[in-house]
């Protein structure tokens, strides 16, 4: 169950870093990151400023005790002048307690100094890193925003963007329903043709394509009846040779003028005409 649960973490972890790495732009980042750098500088600027106020409190305190260690020795001075011991010891004791809290001072202001210097430090060289890579995030931006562009032409030329993909499979989508139409067409043509569809606007019942061959075939049939009848009431035409004479033969007498097996006498000369010489 911990492998099962550890794979499912993994996964869900996959899917959005994919998802953030797709959602996430470079320029937006870099700019992102080079705030974040402003604010660590500006915080160390606050840290340094905080230091030397604490120092300058530390030195106000230091000159207070200093003007209160020379009160101190005056009035030890005066005291002993007027012979009040006593009250000469009392004012020293306190010269030098306040002596000691000066030297306790000086070390915490060299202290301060310390920090105040390498904070300083520390400052101009965030300072200079920040600069730099605020060049080279300009730098940057400017290179992914020129590759950005070389690659939308490119896309675009070649038409393998995400926008000119989708006009492609559009066209394509196009062009294959133009393609279904005109198939349906011509099929639609070549069963109207072969009398696969009935006319639905003609009265009475409709003929498909077996009724039209058949009423056809009794057509010819009849036609050839016709033909064979006429052919049988005029007789059978006459022979090619005897289509000059036929109206003679038919006149006649059959087998006349060709009992006595001689031949027939050639026709007589015609008489010339006008135009022509004797």
């Amino acid at each position: 169950m911990a492998g099962l649960t550890g794979r499912m973490s993994t996964v869900v972890k996959a899917k959005v870093s994919k998802l953030l790495d797709r959602a996430e732009d470079p320029a937006e980042t870099l700019d992102y990151s080079y705030s974040k750098q402003l604010e660590q500088l500006q915080n160390v600027k606050k840290g340094i400023a905080d230091v030397v106020t604490a120092k300058k409190r530390l030195q106000m305190q230091e000159s207070t005790l200093q003007q209160q260690v020379v009160k101190l020795d005056t009035q030890a001075r005066q005291a002993v002048a007027g012979g009040k011991e006593d009250l000469a010891r009392m004012a020293l004791e306190r010269k030098n307690v306040a002596q000691t809290e000066l030297q306790s001072l000086d070390t915490q202001v060299s202290e301060l100094e310390g920090q105040q210097q390498k904070l300083t430090e520390s400052e101009q060289k965030l300072r200079a890193k920040i600069e730099a890579f605020r060049t080279k995030k300009e730098v940057i931006k400017a290179q992914y925003s020129a590759a950005e562009a070389q690659v939308r032409i490119s896309e675009a030329a070649t038409g393998v963007g995400e926008e000119m993909a989708d006009v492609g499979l559009a066209m394509q989508r196009a062009v294959d329903k133009t393609e279904n139409m005109k198939a349906r067409a011509d099929a639609v043509s070549e069963l109207e043709s072969a009398g696969a569809f009935d006319d639905i606007t003609a009265l009475g019942p409709g003929e498909d394509d077996i009724d039209k061959q058949l009423k056809q075939l009794s057509s010819s049939s009849a036609v050839d009846d016709e033909l064979a009848k006429m052919k049988g009431e005029l007789g059978p035409p006459p022979a090619l040779g005897d289509a000059g004479n036929g109206g003679q033969l038919g006149a006649g007498a059959p087998g006349e003028g060709s009992s006595s097996g001689e031949a027939p006498s050639p026709p007589a000369p015609t008489a010339p005409s006008e135009g022509q010489s004797a």
